[in-house]
């Protein structure tokens, strides 16, 4: 059970993680204080959904799972969009895009956390007590999208004039990717 619990979390921190990367990349500044922020907010996100859907239950589960993934996918097409669109067309006094925004960073933190209210779901009709599982997915969101932040700041040498660009690529895909795993379910 504790392996199953573990590949849980680590598949539902990768969207965390992934998102961790494109934003680091594009940010002009980074402070450790602001990443921890960052990688607590996701963390947060992910442990908490799955403990929502737990608890909602089928009836109102079935509302959201009509759509969720088209809320996911239309966020980060839009932020994805608008980093690519800054990238390409911005004069140089403009600003970037910053994840360390607070309401972006809301908006990221539950656009990468809908796949974790689907697992809560999951877990309840597999009745699976709820609290282990949340804390485990929140810790490990915690440290990949810690990890996935720095990753980020270190490959932003490499890219150079193309780190928006990267990054706003990178919340397409995860919102395609997203899109498609949600279409594809039987």
């Amino acid at each position: 059970m504790e392996i199953f619990i573990i590949l849980v979390a680590f598949s539902l921190a990768m969207d965390s993680f992934s998102v961790s990367v494109a934003g680091s990349l594009i940010s002009e500044r980074f402070r450790i204080r602001d990443a921890l922020k960052v990688a607590f907010s996701f963390g947060f996100f992910q442990a908490v959904m799955p403990i929502i859907g737990w608890i909602a239950g089928m009836g109102v589960i079935g509302l959201i799972a009509d759509f969720d993934h088209w809320v996911a996918f239309i966020l980060l097409l839009i932020i994805g969009c608008r980093m690519i669109h800054e990238s390409v067309c911005k004069r140089p006094d403009e600003r970037r895009i910053n994840i360390f925004n607070p309401y972006l960073l809301l908006v990221l933190s539950v656009a990468t956390s809908i796949d974790a209210l689907a697992a809560g779901l999951s877990l309840s009709l597999l009745e699976i007590q709820i609290f282990t599982p949340a804390a485990v997915t929140g810790f490990v969101t915690f440290l990949l999208s810690l990890f996935g932040l720095l990753v980020g700041r270190r490959s932003r040498n490499i890219l150079l004039g193309k780190v928006e660009v990267v990054g706003g690529l990178i919340l397409i895909c995860l919102g395609i990717k997203i899109l498609i795993e949600h279409l594809m379910m039987p």
